[in-house]
């Protein structure tokens, strides 16, 4: 079987993956790179999820990409328009012609003796097996399962008589206009969900187990609107991102430093977006403090505004089991439904999923610890990307990317053929890779590298850190062996 060889392979075409290609052109024009995507369509996230009102909660100047200028008019923006400028950016730069879609990855195997990957593919619906090489390969996957999402064995399910959805599985003509909806779950899909729904349908209840820190945003900057009316585009673009980036920042550190200041803040917006007299103790009053898991975004006040006009209603109890009609709660209350949605998280996997090899050897990734959070101790010329859990995606993917063509130029220019982050782990102090204590993430944390606690073993959560620790610090790192 012949085995096309390339400089760079990048795993997904979704936000980091476009990335990658960008900065690899830009950075390394002579390298020739290919993007394998395993669906038959670019997006990623954007182009997987099709549930109603589906949209960013990060704002659009930092989720977008540094090199191409958000021109729309909402900050906090839809799916499909996230997905539509995903497509124009892959198409403006050529990006699209160097993928090649439905290229599952099935496994990757490192030899220190010929000093390149070879990775195995299933091409197509007939998976027909083809052999691919590569010098350095980067990972843009994300890190979760796109074929499936979690649910939980809610019990008594087989004895409900209505439809039963993920929102990762929508189906593309669901009529519930005038049904009865109940979504399951107090995320950032189902906060979503429930103001989309709640116009079209009879009434939609979301239904929680405990709350979670639930604020709100305009849904269009009047800052940035302000600097793209008087300033060229990219440049206000920049001032606007950087603006926003301090922001996330800034409320960030509030919620660790000062988290009842924190919590008067959240409470405050809810006092004035929530009926009077509404019981925001029981239904978004956590027990945790903010950003001990992600605090969600709800832009324009909608699922405020669909509480009000009492569209959709909160209900915190848990399931006691599923009936014919509906949902019995614990507390003996029966919430009836025509249709019940389990926005109850995503599946985490790590990498893709995609089994490591370094000289025939599997690499156990959950034994691996990340240095500056895109490589992996031990693993030879390999580059993942994935996003902050507290800021957009693309900030990081970005750098991520960038690092990489750095990395690339620095070992072209000294006539290595092999970089490999090393450490000892005896001396290594532990901690997840990421640090939320969400159900989603504790449920599948063990699967994932470590990290350590200082640089540049540390995955900082925290842009401007980074983009010193990876954008300009010295690629020739103590920490990387070289050869």
């Amino acid at each position: 079987m012949n085995k096309e060889h390339f400089d760079v392979i990048t795993v997904g075409a979704g936000l980091s993956g476009i990335s990658a290609g960008y900065h690899l052109q830009k950075l390394c024009p002579g390298k020739k790179y290919t993007i394998l995507e395993s669906r038959s369509d670019i997006g990623g996230t954007w182009s997987l999820f099709r549930y109603p009102g589906i949209r960013s909660d990060s704002d659009m100047f930092t989720l977008g990409y540094s090199f191409r200028p958000w021109k729309e008019a909402k900050a906090i923006a839809d799916g499909p328009s996230i997905l539509n400028y995903v497509r124009e950016t892959a198409s403006e730069f050529g990006i699209d012609r160097n993928i090649r879609f439905e290229h599952r990855v099935t496994s990757t195997s490192w030899s220190s003796k010929e000093n390149f990957w070879t990775i195995t593919v299933e091409v197509g619906p007939k998976k027909e097996k083809r052999i691919y090489t590569a010098d350095f390969l980067y990972i843009c996957s994300g890190y979760y399962n796109y074929d499936k999402g979690f649910t939980p064995n809610f019990p008594g399910v087989k004895n409900f008589k209505g439809q039963i959805i993920h929102p990762q599985h929508w189906p593309e003509k669901l009529n519930y206009s005038g049904k009865k909806v109940v979504v399951i779950g107090s995320g950032a899909t189902a906060v979503t969900l429930v103001p989309s729904m709640a116009d079209e349908a009879s009434h939609v209840t979301m239904l929680q187990r405990s709350p979670t820190y639930i604020t709100s945003l305009p849904s269009k900057d009047i800052v940035a609107d302000f600097l793209r009316f008087t300033l060229p585009a990219k440049l206000a673009h920049h001032i606007t991102r950087i603006k926003n980036i301090l922001i996330q920042i800034w409320f960030y550190q509030v919620c660790k430093r000062s988290p009842n200041f924190a919590k008067w803040l959240i409470r405050l917006r809810l006092k004035v977006s929530l009926p009077k007299g509404y019981d925001i103790d029981t239904h978004f009053k956590p027990n945790y403090q903010p950003w001990d898991q992600r605090v969600c975004l709800v832009p324009d006040s909608d699922l405020f505004k669909s509480i009000s006009k009492g569209k959709a209603s909160i209900v915190t109890d848990h399931i006691e089991t599923f009936t014919s009609k509906g949902i019995k709660l614990r507390s003996g209350k029966e919430l009836e439904a025509d249709i019940i949605v389990t926005a109850t998280g995503l599946e985490l996997l790590a990498i893709g999923g995609i089994q490591l090899k370094v000289d025939g050897e599997n690499i156990d990734i959950s034994k691996q610890f990340t240095f500056k959070g895109l490589m992996l101790s031990g693993v030879p010329n390999f580059a993942f990307c994935v996003g902050y859990t507290n800021a957009s995606w693309t900030l990081r993917a970005d750098l991520t990317s960038t690092y990489v063509a750095r990395l690339l130029n620095h070992m072209q220019a000294k006539g290595y053929k092999q970089c490999v982050p090393v450490c000892d782990p005896a001396k290594m102090e532990k901690e997840p890779i990421l640090d939320l204590n969400s159900g989603y993430i504790q449920r599948a944390i063990d699967q994932f590298p470590q990290r350590g606690a200082n640089r540049p073993w540390r995955f900082h959560q925290n842009y401007l850190m980074d983009l010193f620790d990876i954008n300009f610090a010295n690629v020739n790192d103590s920490n990387l062996s070289f050869g």
